[in-house]
């Protein structure tokens, strides 16, 4: 069994930028190996739901969100499959609420994972 270093990982960014409704930033991330299409998401407010179906709720007025979460949000074998089903994204992400053009993407190309939560 072969096994591989974080530093032997190709990662490529795809815009670190893109926004909820909620304002919550995500950094988009894909994974050359394994296909992993991954967002970074930044701390939320209490009650939300991201675009890609996870829901959020904090359970009470000390419980805290105040770090980085990771969730893979599709697997997208090859870099031209990203290319294709993330086309025009530069132009996406600057536009309000981009997360939601990005989940949609990923919906529509029949590359989204269901989160698990």
């Amino acid at each position: 069994m072969t096994q591989t270093t974080a530093a032997a990982v190709r990662r490529d960014r795809v815009g670190r930028d893109w926004h909820d409704a909620k304002g919550v930033r995500y950094e988009l991330n894909w994974i050359e190996d394994t296909g992993e299409l991954y967002v970074m998401r930044e701390p939320a407010p209490p009650e939300w739901a991201d675009p890609f179906g996870g829901i959020h709720v904090r359970i009470d007025d000390k419980a805290t969100f105040d770090s980085m979460t990771v969730a893979v949000v599709a697997h997208i074998d090859g870099r031209d499959k990203v290319e294709s089903v993330l086309g025009g994204w530069l132009e996406a992400m600057e536009q309000p609420n981009s997360a939601e053009w990005l989940a949609e993407r990923l919906r529509d190309a029949g590359v989204a994972v269901t989160p698990s939560n």
